[in-house]
């Protein structure tokens, strides 16, 4: 049975930092696309960081330059490394993974609270 579990969220000044993880269990993320999503009250879940079975990263316009997703596959983790974070950064962030051939996301964590305030 797979499982991602996300940790590192919590409230944050504006201009902070916080690395959110994700564990997983149940595969592999080395074989996997995996993602953190995020999403606010009243908002639409959106993408904000990608990174693929080989490593190349994607990254949502509003976090450029700000975030970085990582892997260590020794671990079997991934990471997401916010810096300068904004108010507009406060949102449940979650981990997802999917199969290199799917479109869609199989698995999902539970999501960890990201707040920032001003």
């Amino acid at each position: 049975q797979v499982q991602l579990v996300e940790s590192g969220g919590g409230l944050v000044q504006a201009g902070g930092s916080l690395r959110l993880s994700c564990a997983a269990s149940g595969l592999t993320f080395g074989n996997y696309v995996s993602a953190w999503y995020r999403q606010a009250p009243g908002k639409e879940r959106e993408l904000v960081a990608r990174i693929s079975s080989g490593g190349s990263t994607y990254y949502a316009d509003s976090v450029k330059g700000r975030f970085t997703i990582s892997r260590d596959n020794a671990k079997n983790a991934v990471y997401l490394q916010m810096n300068s974070l904004k108010p507009e950064d406060t949102a449940v962030y979650v981990c997802a993974a999917r199969n290199v051939a799917r479109r869609e996301y199989d698995y999902w964590g539970q999501g960890t609270q990201v707040t920032v305030s001003s």
